[in-house]
């Protein structure tokens, strides 16, 4: 028998004081705030009462640093998987309201369906899929925690519900900490459950797009 359940979770708050869009750059940990929160995050799926059998997290800092309160509360090592990263963007390193200002960079929005700045949305369905079938293989029986980031789990959950692609970045339910669940496995995925179980007000969340 492969897993039973798999919970995507979103890192916690990055330390981001200039603002702007870490996509992929390294050193860029949490802050204060966003340790409490991958701790509540991790609280959370332990106050489920079922067993976590297996921990996946990206290679990124925030994320390494958020599958910690899982390790320490289920004492369950992380395996790093690349497939869960952040997508690639030209914008990283800027900030978007500036960013934005500039009639130079305009050209990389002629295509939001793919969309024309970054990875393209098909692309990181398919390597998060990847990812999860492989986790979900992986184990015996049991729950899979994968932390990952907020575009790859929101644009797994519009894969699941058969929606288009294309969206609005900015109207994501994907909160810092949420923890997105599915159940079915590779070829029959079905969402389960969405929760926002840490305290979020005020956090800076301009890390993506």
């Amino acid at each position: 028998m492969p897993a039973d359940r798999l919970h995507l979770v979103r890192h916690g708050e990055v330390h981001n004081p200039t603002r702007v869009l870490y996509g992929r750059l390294p050193e860029f940990r949490l802050s204060v705030a966003g340790r409490r929160m991958a701790r509540q995050a991790a609280e959370y799926v332990h106050g489920l009462d079922r067993p976590v059998t297996a921990l996946v997290c990206s290679p990124l800092q925030r994320t390494r640093e958020s599958a910690e309160p899982f390790t320490e509360i289920f004492g369950i090592p992380p395996v790093v998987d690349e497939d869960v990263i952040e997508p690639t963007n030209v914008f990283e390193g800027r900030r978007m309201k500036r960013a934005m200002m500039n009639p130079l960079n305009w050209h990389h929005l002629r295509r939001p369906e793919v969309p024309s700045w970054g990875e393209p949305y098909a692309q990181v369905v398919e390597r998060m899929q990847r990812a999860m079938g492989r986790a979900w293989d992986a184990v015996p029986a049991g729950d899979v925690v994968i932390v990952s980031h907020q575009l790859p789990i929101w644009i797994t959950h519009l894969a699941v519900a058969g929606e288009r692609l294309r969206h609005d970045p900015r109207r994501r339910r994907c909160a810092l900490s949420s923890v997105t669940s599915f159940e079915g496995g590779p070829g029959a995925w079905r969402e389960v459950g969405y929760a926002e179980p840490a305290t979020a007000a005020g956090a800076i969340d301009v890390g993506a797009v």
